[in-house]
């Protein structure tokens, strides 16, 4: 797949956030079209005329987005088909503006918050959490005494994360797939 090139390094092509996957921000996947692995989606994207996304497929939604979204691996699934339509909705410019704005959340958390333990937990809640409520956990985050050690703060914002995610009704944990 090598030949297969895109120009959002935002957004793959099914639907996944690149920027905010713990497997991008380690450097082992550009995602879709920048250095990714083998994937069977960005094989069909060839066989039909190499889309930018699958919406822009004519034949999506296809087989494949049936139950794409069931299972997570190292980055949830969840929202992959919100997000296209969220795209669609108010276009890839806006899109890609609240993903940088995100991505920025995320860098400023694993940056200041994280214990060495927090990196899949931010980047889920982040993918899953609205812009607004994870600013606010940041604006409370920094208003800790400077004296907490990482550990105190990591578990401060990591809490305060998941009391958000459950009023909202989401859980903050990979689904992953059983046998």
């Amino acid at each position: 797949m090598k030949s297969f090139k895109r120009n959002n390094p935002y957004l793959s092509l099914c639907g996944l956030n690149c920027r905010l996957c713990p497997m991008n921000l380690s450097g082992h996947c550009g995602g879709c079209g920048f250095g990714n692995q083998s994937c069977p989606i960005v094989r069909c994207s060839m066989e039909h005329g190499n889309p930018e996304y699958c919406f822009h497929c004519t034949e999506y939604p296809c087989k494949r987005y049936e139950h794409i979204d069931e299972h997570d691996f190292f980055i949830t699934h969840r929202n992959q088909k919100t997000d296209m339509n969220k795209m669609q909705r108010i276009g890839e410019d806006a899109y890609n503006v609240e993903q940088a704005k995100k991505r920025q959340i995320l860098d400023r958390l694993l940056g200041e918050y994280n214990d060495g333990r927090k990196k899949a937990l931010f980047c889920l809640a982040v993918n899953l959490l609205n812009i607004e409520d994870a600013e606010k956990v940041l604006q409370e985050a920094g208003q800790l005494a400077p004296d907490l050690s990482a550990r105190d703060k990591a578990k401060y914002v990591s809490e305060r994360l998941a009391e958000i995610a459950d009023k909202r009704g989401i859980e903050l944990k990979l689904r992953k797939k059983t046998r």
